[in-house]
């Protein structure tokens, strides 16, 4: 294939589209030896100075959710030490006693809010609930999680730990949660472009913030145990939502599927940027045009390993975008056209995560 689809408008002979030469991303993608994430500068589209410079950064992104399903961002516009900041007050809740976590334990797939212990989730991209009790039971993920939803909801409140618990933890998490949302907004309005939408189609779609922060701690491990069949620090699976932001440290083990060879790469750490990855949602949204990647967490590159074996611990931080609860999500406008039907019925955003997750977790 030579040519990137430049989705174009409407007319009344229907859709029509434009070829244009693709970048060098569509040819190093399908030889592992050359697979590579791209690497955008978001500062580009937020400062730009017209929809045509707008343009080429939309089609940067495109690209890269289109050929790879993720992408690195640079010039995103949150400052480091926001990010730190998080991470550290993440920290300190991980190293809270058991009991007092135990305390605020997930309960509910429908809240999708509270604290996880490890060996309580198993993401997978098997439906089987006999299949994932067994992945469970063999091989559970070995991490632990702190999930954290909008706070003025009505009817699913978080479960947040005492302040003298976790000093300045709550609202050093709402605020990173409005930063994350904002930053989300930013990023769909580059895709509406990107899919020759309207620059605020998604708006009234996705300001409900019915997302969710997760922080995640991954304990030092032996590296042996994670070579063990079907054992990793997550298991392979694709995210639920449009769109997720993830902040990592440095230490890494993050993988991603190639998905023209089937084979896993590193996704290393790249300082000051953020990786996003599409979603199912979206990838139901664009009728396909975008992938839901798998990806997974292993053990750490030889360097983050100690002379004993054991892999370092992990930290990072995963924004999970949703649209609205009750948003309908079906093919775009601008994602079908004869010979390219619509694949996916319509599903709420609500049932389609709260199926997931019901799948997920003990």
């Amino acid at each position: 294939m030579g040519y990137f689809l430049a989705f174009r408008s409407t007319n009344h002979r229907g859709l029509r589209f434009r070829g244009r030469s693709l970048t060098s991303l569509a040819t190093d993608v399908r030889s592992d030896q050359t697979f590579r994430i791209p690497l955008i500068d978001l500062s580009k589209y937020r400062f730009a100075n017209s929809i045509s410079e707008k343009r080429q950064v939309a089609n940067q992104v495109v690209n890269g959710f289109k050929e790879v399903g993720f992408i690195y961002l640079h010039g995103h516009g949150i400052p480091s030490n926001i990010v730190n900041d998080a991470f550290k007050k993440s920290a300190d809740f991980f190293r809270l006693p058991s009991s007092v976590k135990d305390q605020l334990a997930w309960y509910d797939p429908r809240a999708n809010r509270g604290y996880v212990k490890i060996g309580r989730e198993r993401v997978t991209q098997s439906s089987d609930a006999a299949e994932i009790a067994e992945l469970r039971s063999k091989a559970p993920d070995t991490k632990e999680t702190m999930e954290i939803g909008r706070d003025w909801d009505k009817t699913w409140k978080n479960r947040w730990p005492q302040e003298d618990d976790a000093p300045g933890f709550r609202q050093t998490m709402l605020s990173f949660f409005q930063t994350c949302h904002e930053l989300h907004t930013v990023v769909m309005r580059v895709i509406a472009v990107g899919l020759d939408l309207d620059e605020m189609f998604f708006e009234d779609k996705i300001n409900e913030q019915y997302h969710n922060l997760r922080l995640l701690s991954y304990p030092p491990i032996k590296t042996s145990m994670l070579k063990q069949e079907g054992q990793a620090r997550a298991g392979a699976h694709s995210d639920y939502g449009t769109l997720t932001l993830l902040f990592q440290d440095s230490v890494g083990g993050l993988e991603v599927e190639n998905p023209h060879t089937n084979h896993f790469q590193p996704a290393k750490p790249i300082p000051g940027t953020i990786v996003v990855n599409t979603g199912d949602l979206l990838a139901r949204w664009s009728n396909d045009i975008f992938r839901s990647t798998l990806h997974r967490v292993v053990a750490p590159p030889t360097e983050s390993t100690n002379a004993e074996g054991m892999a370092a611990a992990r930290q990072s931080i995963a924004f999970f975008c949703n649209p609205n609860g009750g948003a309908r999500i079906s093919c775009l406008p601008t994602c079908q056209w004869p010979g390219r039907e619509a694949k996916y019925p319509p599903v709420t955003t609500e049932e389609y995560i709260v199926s997931r997750l019901s799948d997920t977790y003990d």
